[in-house]
């Protein structure tokens, strides 16, 4: 019997957007790689709108749903900022980013940073694949800057094979 299997990247990016969100990454990666992150076949503008100010729109899939909620329910003090908006916005938003948020999680994990999530630190850290030296350079700046070193960041396409880490 032959499988067809069509990735889904917007749940991976949702789980990796939520675990850098997040100050303690309390739940596991499970480990089992269901696919690439991929962004949702429909794009909210609201998210692209109100979240692209000031960083990229991290696609839902790069942290789970819990996480999600948890951005969405603290926006008066969003890392340092408030980035507070009306309610139903804030709810259209939180709904979408719940819809396609990442399945990649035992438990009930609810990191605020995707960089602070088992998923990122395997594919990136305990890879070697990213060390603090190549965090600190200024064309990077931080582990949140996914677009310096995965250049379809912004679309959803984290392919290891597009990867350019710049000097």
């Amino acid at each position: 019997m032959k499988l067809s299997m069509k990735v889904t990247y917007p749940l991976l990016l949702s789980g990796l957007v939520l675990a850098s969100f997040g100050a303690q990454a309390t739940g596991k990666y499970n480990g089992q790689d269901r696919g690439k992150p991929v962004m949702p076949s429909v794009v909210n503008a609201k998210v692209q709108s109100e979240c692209s100010g000031c960083h990229i729109a991290y696609p839902p899939g790069l942290l789970p749903a819990a996480s999600w909620q948890k951005v969405m329910d603290g926006l008066d003090q969003h890392f340092g900022v408030d980035a507070s908006l009306p309610a139903a916005d804030r709810q259209s938003i939180t709904d979408y980013l719940v819809k396609y948020a990442s399945n990649r999680w035992t438990a009930n994990a609810a990191p605020l940073r995707i960089t602070d999530g088992e998923w990122y630190k395997v594919k990136h850290i305990r890879s070697g694949k990213v060390t603090e030296a190549i965090v600190k350079r200024e064309s990077v700046k931080s582990k949140s800057n996914c677009q310096a070193c995965h250049s379809g960041a912004e679309k959803g396409q984290f392919d290891e094979r597009s990867v350019k880490i710049p000097k």
